[in-house]
């Protein structure tokens, strides 16, 4: 059967690709070895948020003192029905994604698919039944897996990937969690909420180290507050399971150290799956493991296209979801806009939140700008008061020269939400006096917003 489209990998950007495809009239096709949604909806985003709303509601619960309520003696959870409650939550939005697509007309077809030589797709299936699919065009989006290092082998009881840590049949008493990234700090962040020790461990001098150096610090201090272990500037040289535990050999600041804990969790990042599906037959360039496209995601092969963590660029869901609407709408013909990679927001769900988009200060200085930069702390919002939770600051970075908003970096209770005014200031040019001028509500976190680019300007009422 010919197709105008077919599109390998169903996550973020295959999903939202073959449905906006669909809709310009494209006749579609979607391949996927495994559960519709990919790693986003069944084994990263979601089911962590699942997690961490539990971990919250217990914290709420175990803390109802700070709220004026009675304690709660003898508060109990069964782990296994967190992570059941977790697995749930990502089956529906798997089964969501396959309502989708079958309201939009597009053909789920089950498989391992690999590109070839004359637009086809050669699919396998579980039974290692092979049919080829001719299409028009066709797009990657195979997605990433977690990336393993040579002496910290996952064998998922020891030394496990995110997967194992999103569904862990019990609650460790201890955990060295390796790379604070979105990943590793927001399930050390989990773990640690629910009970389990937690010692974090960071190559680089700072934790979460894509963030501005003042949120990372701010982390740190709220991570230490809840008694979490962080060692930054340190390396797992080893890790001897032997014993039936894991002994961890850490390189550190202060010289060789040995930890024992139950598990380790290696979250140091990801690996695009490029191999095995079929682009050295093809012909389809590659660079550092991923594959080369131009703006609009075609490869160097006419009617090859690629998007998401199989490409150069932030491996963020929302990111892969806009390249698929961009490639296919560059397919049908029409003119999208290209994506503006320095206004991408970027979110990890600890406690506090962290949100940003756009230059940190390092970055914009480094860049040449000559800047200045609006601060609000927290501790002075009656939202964030009156919520218990004063952590954290709304900090922007304007350019002197024209005022215009460079960068946002925020950190603070539910900031994941806020966010999204700052990329579209971002996106529309906005000045500092625009933000000032736009009248926020109150009591709210957002408040924030208004108080620090008022701050840049000196024009701040509550600080």
């Amino acid at each position: 059967m010919n197709y105008d489209i077919i599109i390998i990998g169903s996550g973020p950007g295959g999903y939202v690709a073959a449905i906006r495809a669909s809709q310009l009239g494209l006749k579609t096709a979607i391949v996927e070895k495994a559960e519709f949604g990919g790693i986003c909806l069944n084994w990263g985003c979601i089911p962590t948020k699942a997690l961490l709303k539990s971990s919250q509601v217990y914290n709420y619960i175990s803390h109802a003192s700070n709220y004026g309520l009675n304690d709660i003696e003898d508060i109990d959870f069964d782990f296994k029905n967190i992570v059941s409650r977790s697995r749930n939550i990502a089956d529906t939005m798997s089964r969501g994604v396959q309502y989708l697509l079958k309201k939009n007309n597009i053909e789920q077809i089950k498989g391992f698919g690999k590109v070839k030589p004359g637009k086809i797709v050669e699919v396998i299936d579980n039974e290692n039944n092979i049919k080829e699919y001719q299409a028009k065009n066709i797009i990657i989006a195979t997605g990433a897996r977690s990336r393993e290092l040579p002496n910290l082998k996952q064998d998922g009881k020891f030394i496990l990937g995110y997967r194992q840590a999103l569904t862990m049949p019990y609650l460790p008493e201890s955990m060295l969690v390796v790379g604070s990234g979105a990943i590793g700090s927001e399930l050390a962040y989990f773990y640690h909420s629910m009970g389990c020790e937690i010692t974090l461990v960071e190559f680089l001098p700072n934790i979460v180290p894509v963030e501005d150096e003042d949120v990372s610090k701010q982390l740190l201090r709220s991570f230490k507050k809840s008694k979490i272990k962080v060692l930054t500037n340190s390396t797992v040289e080893s890790v001897d399971t032997s014993t039936g535990k894991c002994v961890s050999t850490v390189k550190t600041k202060k010289g060789i150290e040995t930890f024992e804990t139950d598990v380790v969790l290696s979250a140091i990042g990801i690996t695009s799956n490029v191999e095995n599906i079929g682009l050295e037959d093809v012909g389809i360039k590659t660079g550092r493991n991923r594959i080369l496209v131009d703006n609009y995601y075609k490869t160097n092969i006419d009617g090859y296209y690629a998007i998401g963590d199989v490409i150069p660029g932030p491996a963020l869901a929302h990111v892969a979801s806009h390249e698929g609407i961009v490639c296919v709408e560059k397919i049908a013909g029409l003119n999208p806009k290209t994506i503006d990679y320095k206004n991408i927001p970027g979110c990890t769900y600890t406690n506090p939140e962290i949100a940003s988009v756009g230059y940190t200060e390092k970055a914009a200085i480094e860049a040449g700008f000559d800047i200045k930069i609006g601060k609000f702390p927290f501790t002075a919002s009656g939202k964030a008061t009156s919520s218990g939770n004063r952590d954290g600051f709304v900090k922007l970075i304007f350019n002197k020269k024209d005022d215009l908003l460079l960068g946002a970096h925020l950190i603070g209770d539910n900031v994941t939400e806020i966010i999204a005014e700052l990329v579209l200031a971002k996106k529309l040019k906005a000045k500092s006096k625009d933000i000032i001028d736009a009248i926020h509500p109150h009591p709210t976190m957002s408040e924030a917003v208004m108080e620090a680019a008022a701050q840049a300007e000196n024009e701040c009422i509550h600080l």
